[in-house]
């Protein structure tokens, strides 16, 4: 049986649910139809991502891609040269 896979919407409208706090996770997973395990871990990872967004200074994702510019823009003027 393939793994079913969900839209990053639906798990931020599970997520919001478990966060409003009026319904246990049990109840929220059983009305969208998901495992209350994974309930439970979308609304960790919300958590998260909100902690990191709010957070001070540049996060590790942001440096990578600055890195990867700098990367990118050095080979492409080292193939111009040549």
């Amino acid at each position: 049986m393939p793994r079913k896979s969900y839209s990053k919407e639906f798990k931020a409208q599970v997520a919001l649910d478990a966060f409003k706090g009026q319904k246990v996770v049990a109840e929220i997973s059983s009305e969208h139809g998901v495992h209350p395990n994974q309930a439970g871990q979308w609304k960790s990872h919300a958590l998260a991502w909100l902690s990191e967004s709010f957070s001070r200074g540049k996060s590790h994702d942001v440096e990578s891609l600055e890195h990867e510019r700098a990367r990118l823009y050095s080979q492409a003027r080292r193939s111009l040269v040549c």
